[in-house]
């Protein structure tokens, strides 16, 4: 009912009729709303959500990472491994692989843990216990290094990874005979493994047969031409020989495959202050202690660099980083040398002759002593102390600086 007019007539609103037509129309916009939604909008993208992708197969991406490792693309492969393991963590043998790549790249630490990983899925398995032996042995840990390796052997007599591994610690050990006898053992094994054949290379270069040595290293590359250290320690062979262009060239080939890597540069500074081009030597020693600022090693190449190019004050700035220790220019914190036979003594004594030459008596005179003191049977060392001394000694201001007589060493 309704109140109509002034007086409230009261009056029957009109019987309304039903409308189909509105009904079905209403039923066909909720059947039209219903299918967009649950049948076309899933196949639509949203202009700001994310698309989503396919989870990838980790059989997959293994078999991409092998591919990747064949062609020279080390960290590539890692990553790939990482990925896989990430969605099938259960395999040991991934983590094994991935813990084999790390190594072959250089990234011991990492390495370690992979291989660890693959022992806790496996406890026996052979080349995991192996490939720790010899990355525990990188870290210092030699004595539990080469009772995993005995391991693997107790495991797999016939295992040529850890007897190609195990010839490596024998050699860095001086057990030279039973270095020998294990590399011989592995290449018997499997000729076709590349760290048999770089192991046995090792060997041979450790005893001082550097041309068969070499053909090792060849063959080695000729399994996969793709690892650094492989041309580094071809490098270092060819230097030996006295192929100061052959070295050059392999070194230079390292350090296109880990340009990071500051010693394929160390290396030709090194070489090419062998042949006496000591301006091109410089140039390259600035640009290994650039690559790794923190390395003494580095910093003391680079300071007997400069000090045979005769600039004496920047030799005695690296130098004293490696003696006395202290901060770069850039803030990094270098940690101090102990002084030891061969390389390191060398960075000692031409900081000596440096503060020397540039009348700071009193301050060279303590290393000179230093030298006498602690290396006493190093020729070299002893020689220049001594000449450094008496010149100290004739003369607050030196004149001329004593002649170096070349370090004598299988490694730079």
């Amino acid at each position: 009912m309704e109140l109509r007019g002034p007086r409230w007539t009261l009056r029957k609103p009109p019987k309304r009729r039903t409308r189909w037509d509105r009904i079905f129309l209403l039923l066909s916009l909720i059947l039209v709303a219903a299918y967009i939604q649950y049948f076309l909008l899933p196949d639509i993208a949203l202009p700001l959500a994310p698309t989503p992708t396919p989870t990838p197969n980790p059989a997959a991406l293994v078999e991409e990472a092998q591919a990747l490792f064949d062609e020279g693309k080390l960290q590539a492969a890692i990553e790939d491994y990482q990925r896989a393991i990430l969605l099938q963590p259960d395999n040991p043998a991934w983590h094994f692989e991935l813990a084999r790549l790390l190594a072959l790249s250089g990234q011991y630490e990492a390495a370690l843990t992979a291989v660890e990983n693959a022992l806790l899925l496996n406890p026996n398995y052979a080349d995991a216990h192996a490939l720790r032996g010899w990355l525990l042995h990188q870290q210092g840990q030699t004595l539990e290094g080469l009772a995993s390796l005995k391991r693997a052997l107790e495991l797999d007599p016939n295992n040529a990874l850890a007897w190609a591994l195990q010839a490596e610690v024998f050699a860095d050990q001086g057990l030279y005979e039973q270095a020998a006898a294990a590399s011989r053992k592995a290449v018997a094994l499997a000729p076709g493994m590349l760290e048999a054949r770089r192991a046995r290379g090792y060997v041979l270069y450790a005893t001082g047969n550097y041309e068969e040595a070499l053909s090792e290293y060849k063959a080695a590359l000729a399994i996969n031409n793709h690892i650094p250290d492989l041309h580094l320690m071809l490098g270092v062979i060819y230097r030996v020989l006295g192929d100061y262009g052959q070295a050059v060239q392999a070194f230079l080939d390292a350090n296109a495959l880990d340009p990071a890597n500051p010693y394929p540069d160390l290396y030709i500074s090194r070489t090419y202050a062998g042949q006496g081009e000591f301006g091109r030597a410089l140039q390259y020693a600035l640009k290994a202690a650039q690559e790794a600022p923190a390395d003494p090693f580095m910093h003391g190449n680079l300071g007997v660099m400069y000090y045979k190019n005769g600039k004496l004050q920047e030799a005695v700035r690296e130098l004293a980083l490696v003696v006395e220790g202290g901060q770069t220019d850039d803030g990094v914190q270098v940690e101090p040398l102990p002084l030891q036979y061969g390389r390191v003594a060398e960075y000692y004594f031409v900081y000596g002759l440096a503060l020397a030459k540039l009348g700071r008596c009193d301050q060279a005179v303590p290393v000179f002593q230093r030298i006498l003191e602690g290396v006493p049977g190093d020729e070299i060392a002893v020689y220049n102390a001594q000449e450094g001394l008496r010149l100290c000694g004739a003369a607050g201001r030196p004149t001329a600086t004593p002649p170096i007589t070349p370090t004598v060493s299988p490694t730079p």
